[in-house]
């Protein structure tokens, strides 16, 4: 009975914490968060984008203003077209489009968007026009 009630628990575990998707499973719910964030930019639908920021992203860009107003004012360039690539480093990721890289993260109620606006620097942490702590 202690054997199956420990597979239980760790079953439990493992799905609370998002960590037993394959990694497959990981890049697409990623790319899906990445997309529906590009799909809003594109659409320039404040509510849509604001609704897949991290919470701390969300929080360190209404420090100024209302989020819809304050992503409006970073002018993101809207990278419509499919990924060009998603790489899955655990519980974050990379999506690059043609003219953008999106980071989102997993939490508990999915994936979120920590930062897009990205271009890569040579031998530099890329530069982000959105980005939390």
């Amino acid at each position: 009975m202690r054997r199956i009630t420990g597979w239980v628990l760790a079953g439990t575990l493992c799905l609370a914490a998002s960590g037993c998707a394959t990694v497959g499973e990981r890049a697409g719910a990623a790319e899906a968060a990445a997309r529906s964030f590009e799909r809003a930019l594109t659409a320039s639908d404040g509510v849509r984008m604001c609704g897949v920021l991290a919470p701390a992203t969300r929080e360190e860009l209404e420090a100024e203003a209302p989020c819809g107003q304050a992503l409006a004012a970073l002018r993101l360039p809207p990278a419509p077209g499919p990924a060009e690539r998603v790489d899955v480093y655990g519980a974050q990721a990379r999506v690059v489009f043609a003219r953008d890289s999106v980071f989102p993260t997993s939490f508990p109620d999915g994936w979120k968007v920590t930062a897009a606006g990205c271009i890569p620097r040579q031998g530099r942490p890329y530069h982000c026009e959105l980005k939390g702590d």
